[in-house]
């Protein structure tokens, strides 16, 4: 993370050229326009030169982004975001323990809603039932948004079957790829994932201070660099298609699409969200192993997500279960 005016300055100039990526800009207007001299733009072109960025500078016409480094920024987020909110504030890093550890702390600290923490690196992830998560550097989307919503505290795990919504129309639109969703939030294709959504609750007696949802896209990995005991589980956008993606073009698509599904569900509730997810669910109908948290197994048919998006479970007796929470698998 880049701290203070420096920081500040070289990311506004980066940002400026990622929006004219295909054009010269004067250093004559960079210092106008970002408010420093001239040879302040020079010497913090340089000192992007030096952390990988290829810029061309032609006398008399100026500067050019011409190439990044592998990995995100948070000028290459910003320059092409659409949201009205979200992602508007970027904490990032360019190496972490964990996004949502951090994002969780600032809330805390009364970080803005839609505030967005992201890293090109994260050493020390966690995922939902303590399963920890881990980035390759530069190749995945590893993010943690946080959020400040007017909801009752038992509403807010709605809001993960939204993000799983968000994240399976993101990776169609970019990549052609239909995913399916495994409840409540594993982005599967084929059977393996791409996909991790853990969702965090801040709340004082029955008052949501701030709900905390990490996100994390294994876009570019090259799969034969993971342990051998993922291979069968886990999968990247990259293995399934050949194709290498532009990460803050994932990232700047699901903070849209999040946001207006959001918006959909704090005007119109759970009912508007429901659907979408059901439409993407790879496990209704079908026989389920139902692992809870401490540890109890349950079997039966999955008969999909009620009004609030909880999954009701028939067991072989055919009393229909309520699952608030637990990790699921076929059999």
């Amino acid at each position: 993370m880049v701290h203070g005016a420096a920081g500040s300055t070289r990311t506004k100039i980066l940002t400026m050229l990622y929006q004219h990526q295909h054009e010269y800009l004067s250093g004559q207007d960079i210092s106008r326009l970002i408010g420093c001299s001239r040879t302040a733009v020079w010497k913090h072109v340089r000192e992007l030169e030096h952390e990988g960025y290829r810029i061309d500078a032609v006398q008399k016409r100026g500067y050019r982004l011409a190439g990044t480094p592998e990995g995100l920024s948070e000028a290459a987020v910003t320059a092409g975001l659409r949201t009205e909110k979200l992602g508007r504030s970027i904490i990032f890093y360019d190496s972490i323990g964990s996004t949502q550890k951090e994002a969780l702390r600032l809330a805390d600290e009364g970080a803005a809603d839609g505030t967005l923490v992201i890293t090109n690196e994260q050493t020390a992830g966690r995922g939902r039932m303590g399963h920890n998560w881990k980035s390759q550097r530069g190749v995945m989307v590893t993010m943690s948004l946080i959020l400040r919503p007017d909801l009752p505290i038992d509403q807010t795990p709605q809001l993960t079957l939204l993000t799983a919504v968000a994240a399976t129309d993101t990776i169609e639109e970019i990549t052609g790829l239909s995913c399916g969703i495994k409840w409540p939030n594993d982005i599967l294709y084929h059977g393996r994932k791409l996909v991790g959504i853990l969702t965090e609750l801040q709340a004082e007696a029955s008052f949501v201070k701030a709900v905390v949802i990490g996100v994390g896209i294994n876009v570019n990995a090259d799969m034969a660099e993971v342990p051998d005991e993922l291979k069968k589980t886990a999968a990247s956008l990259y293995s399934l298609t050949g194709r290498k993606y532009n990460l803050a073009e994932f990232v700047q698509l699901f903070l849209l699409h999040f946001e207006h599904l959001y918006q959909l569900y704090l005007k119109d509730g759970f009912k508007s969200i429901k659907p979408l997810w059901e439409k993407r669910a790879v496990s209704l109908g079908k026989h389920i192993r139902v692992r809870r948290p401490e540890g109890r197994i349950l079997e039966g048919t999955a008969l999909g997500i009620d009004d609030s998006g909880v999954l009701l479970l028939q067991d072989g007796s055919g009393t229909i279960r309520k699952i608030y929470s637990a990790d699921i698998e076929w059999t």
